[in-house]
């Protein structure tokens, strides 16, 4: 591929786990596949819900697995996560509850300790709970935490929806399921900062300068990552690798408007709709 040659499709947003990685090991034809993207000179960014790390730790574990990229590539939902709350709930006391060391991207954003905060405090009782990755955090005790903060009025920001994620393992459970548990007993609703909400697709298309009719978003998940997009203005390829799953492609709401069998084909699936387009 040359730059000139990009076609309609002149910026690329790509999911990492699942797409590029799982376990944080590179699948087959994925670092040589962003070669490829980076010699052609498309801007890419790399948008993805993962709350484990900080975009810094991303980056240090993607370029020791070999593809190059740089922080400012990287997007996550904690990052627009944190913006959101300096834009929404300036000063509010949040309560984070997330499996992983994030605070470095919630910039901003003031936290408090959950032992802190286990009775009413009126002044300084929490006023957001924002809900990351789910992981050993999130047992009885700190699910009924927050239940409580919900029922004192507390907002409930949520920074994904998945219901589960790819490991080296297999499926693991994620933060989505215990979300909808916790929205039905607290009759609330969770703002979703990360995908699938528009708000997320906007800030990586802001963060590349590009419009949603030229670019094209890869992932795995074909709610979140695809069709999320897709409704967004966006071109979705759908990769058949991660969380993908036969019975969740064949019972979606809406078709991808690509479907390869992994990130390895994406180069060669561009200087198609390239060639297409001249």
């Amino acid at each position: 591929m040359e730059r000139e040659r990009a076609g309609v499709i002149r910026a690329v947003l790509i999911d990492i786990d699942g797409v590029l990685t799982v376990s944080w090991e590179p699948l087959p034809g994925a670092v040589e596949a962003m070669e490829r993207l980076r010699a052609a000179g498309l801007p890419l960014a790399l948008v993805t819900n993962t709350t484990s790390r900080t975009r810094a730790s991303i980056c240090a574990r993607l370029t020791e697995a070999g593809f190059p990229v740089s922080v400012d590539d990287i997007l996550t939902a904690p990052a627009v996560t944190a913006a959101y709350l300096r834009e929404n709930h300036p000063g509010a006391c949040c309560l984070l509850l997330n499996a992983g060391d994030i605070q470095d991207d919630l910039t901003g954003v003031t936290l408090v300790e959950p032992e802190e905060h286990t009775e009413p405090h009126p002044e300084t009782d929490v006023n957001v709970v924002v809900v990351g990755g789910a992981g050993d955090e999130f047992g009885y005790a700190a699910l009924n935490r927050v239940f409580h903060h919900l029922q004192r009025g507390a907002h409930l920001v949520a920074m994904h929806r998945n219901l589960y994620w790819r490991t080296a393992d297999g499926l693991d459970l994620d933060a989505g399921a215990f979300l909808l548990g916790l929205e039905r007993a607290a009759r609330v609703d969770a703002t979703i900062t990360g995908k699938p909400s528009e708000a997320f697709f906007a800030a990586a298309l802001a963060h590349l300068g590009a419009e949603p009719s030229t670019t094209l978003m890869v992932g795995d998940d074909i709610e979140s990552d695809v069709l999320a997009a897709q409704r967004s203005g966006i071109t979705g390829a759908l990769v058949k690798t991660g969380k993908y799953l036969p019975e969740t492609h064949r019972s979606a709401d809406g078709t991808p408007d690509h479907v390869l069998d992994s990130f390895a084909a994406l180069p060669d699936l561009l200087e198609r709709l390239a060639s297409g387009s001249r």
